[in-house]
């Protein structure tokens, strides 16, 4: 246990004092490690990062690009395709489990058990029992992640990346490009989005289940971003292998949180600030993206996506005025490698494409004959939803398929997804809506979420999720950097301290974070280059560890960082802050607050 005092820190850009009240300290220093957990405890977490993305000059710089550059003027839709190939093209998705290290159950039960019962932890989170998707836990769920090899209460830190954390995986050995998992990506699309694409924040929803988070984007018929693709309404009815892990989480998942520029919207929590019109608007929106009508398209792509049904239908084509037959399943074959597809508009492309060989002048029995399907459900209009819809499709395919009922439940299945949201029935309460727009500059956007973040929580968290040390209390820093920081633990644990200090004053003292921001420890001992100061937190995590029965005092002033313990370790910093930090025993966190130097 320990305290922090610290002092001649300055304060924020308006010039009155901050005033963190310490009951939040928990949510204030998971806005600096980000895990699932926090995001699902502390849903104000989820946006914050967003802005913080937004306040990086990382994706201003990407406005610049030539790829960019040359679509000014064109319409959003078609730079978030440019944005998605670049994203594609520039990003990995990561799902190491220990690259920001492993902690236990019990650690992490106790510190939310004043939020969140176990229970209820469970509900939300693969690692304390949630199961809920039987299609992705139809293994052991350690095993299926990799941590069999571990004791039964040890899991990994599943920690969201700032984009400055993802793009310095680029300097993380076996890694070649930029980097993020599923809530990092989520966040990355969001503010890339806004940025880069021209789209309106009131267009942009947060969707996070236990396992996965995606956005939905309020454009045309509707995009939603899956890691680092993007997934239109025809993709995501298309029936391949991509659409189909495209769908998982809303198909087999509770959305747990939905979050908006409006506001948050949380499963258990019965308080809500998400406008509760702007969130009828999504469920509306999402449900019509989530259902399609039957057209012959979307029952060809239903058979791809069920192979065990195309054993059942035929394919018929004119060949010199005579009808030429083939089983369905070889033309699906056909698809591998042709960039043509059934039942679509580059069906007969497709056709002119097979071995003449493979038809027959007959009709095959016992198969339904995809032609005549096709001209019933363009003069019938069949909704399978609607009980005369099935039956009239079953009346043309009884009699030759055996199993009809259950081929229409899975059509039924195919056709319409409906999203688990959390209801509606909470108690709204306006937190303020972050009025920025795509026309305003990055500064003009950091001068208005300045002004406002003393009325608003989740712009408050933003500025401490962006890592800006100038305005922000520097208790939850210390507290993240201490507690939660196992990767420099791990990575220092054969070294003694005085090799741990070398290593440090050897590294690289480029920061991840420009000006006065700070990358966390753990960031360091990832990517293998920080600031002076940051190298001080990573000692003293180190230090803090080892000798827990010491006290420690870090003081900063300007370009001089030095850190005393049982010995004195100086630095070198660029950073040009200034103040004191004490870690104490006594586990009290009280300090002033940090006013203008």
């Amino acid at each position: 246990m320990y305290c922090v005092r610290y002092s001649r820190l300055p304060c924020r850009l308006s010039g009155e004092p901050v005033k963190t009240d310490m009951k939040d300290i928990e949510k204030y220093s998971s806005a600096y490690t980000l895990s699932d957990m926090e995001i699902f405890v502390f849903p104000e977490l989820m946006y914050s990062l967003v802005l913080a993305n937004i306040m990086s000059p990382v994706l201003w710089k990407w406005r610049e690009l030539e790829s960019f550059r040359k679509l000014e003027g064109k319409g959003s839709y078609r730079k978030l395709m440019r944005l998605r190939q670049f994203i594609m093209d520039e990003f990995d998705f990561n799902l190491d489990l220990e690259t920001w290290g492993l902690t236990d159950r019990n650690t992490e039960l106790k510190r939310f058990a004043p939020y969140l019962s176990p229970e209820q932890i469970a509900q939300s989170n693969a690692l304390f029992g949630y199961e809920g998707d039987k299609y992705y836990f139809d293994v052991d769920i350690r095993k299926h992640f990799g941590l069999d090899k571990y004791t039964s209460d040890v899991i990994p830190y599943w920690k969201t990346e700032t984009v400055e954390a993802m793009d310095a995986f680029r300097l993380k050995p076996g890694y070649g490009r930029a980097a993020g998992e599923c809530v990092s990506l989520a966040a990355l699309y969001a503010a890339a989005a806004f940025i880069v694409g021209g789209v309106p924040l009131e267009d942009i929803y947060m969707i996070l289940t236990p396992l996965h988070s995606q956005n939905f984007l309020d454009l045309q018929d509707g995009i939603l971003t899956n890691n680092r693709r993007l997934v239109t309404k025809s993709m995501w009815f298309n029936g391949t292998e991509i659409s189909d892990k495209a769908q998982r989480a809303l198909r087999n998942e509770r959305v747990t949180v939905v979050a908006h520029h409006t506001g948050y919207i949380h499963c258990l929590y019965p308080d809500a600030t998400i406008d509760p019109k702007a969130y009828e608007h999504f469920r509306a929106r999402l449900a019509d993206y989530l259902s399609t009508d039957l057209t012959f398209t979307i029952f060809a792509s239903f058979l791809r996506a069920m192979p065990r049904y195309q054993k059942y239908f035929q394919i018929c084509r004119e060949c010199h005025g005579q009808p030429r037959f083939m089983p369905a399943e070889m033309l699906y074959h056909y698809e591998h490698g042709s960039p043509y597809k059934i039942g679509d508009s580059t069906h007969d492309k497709l056709l002119a494409e097979v071995s003449e060989e493979d038809f027959v002048p007959y009709e095959l029995p016992g198969r339904v004959r995809c032609d005549q399907l096709c001209e019933f459900l363009t003069r019938h209009k069949a909704d399978v939803r609607e009980p005369r819809g099935r039956e009239a499709l079953r009346k043309v395919l009884r009699g030759t398929i055996p199993e009809v009922d259950r081929l229409i439940e899975d059509l039924m299945d195919f056709v319409h997804v409906g999203a688990q949201l959390p209801g509606v029935d909470k108690s709204f309460a306006n937190a303020g809506v972050i009025q920025i727009s795509v026309d305003q500059s990055r500064d003009e956007i950091i001068e208005y979420l300045s002004r406002i973040r003393n009325e608003n929580t989740v712009v408050d968290l933003a500025f401490y999720a962006f890592r800006d040390m100038e305005s922000c209390d520097w208790r939850p820093f210390v507290k993240a950097a201490v507690e939660r920081s196992p990767v420099s633990l791990e990575k220092t644990k054969s070294m003694s301290v005085a090799e741990v200090y070398e290593w440090l004053v050897s590294m690289s003292a480029a920061s991840l974070y420009d000006h006065n921001r700070l990358a966390q420890p753990d960031e360091l001992a990832n990517y293998g280059t920080g600031d002076g100061l940051e190298k001080a937190f990573l000692l003293a995590n180190v230090l803090r560890h080892r000798s827990p029965e010491r006290a420690l005092q870090l003081e900063v002033d300007h370009s001089h960082v030095l850190l005393r313990g049982a010995h004195d370790y100086e630095f070198v910093s660029a950073k040009g802050l200034q103040g004191q930090v004490d870690i104490e025993l006594d586990g009290r966190l009280t300090a002033p607050a940090p006013r203008r130097s």
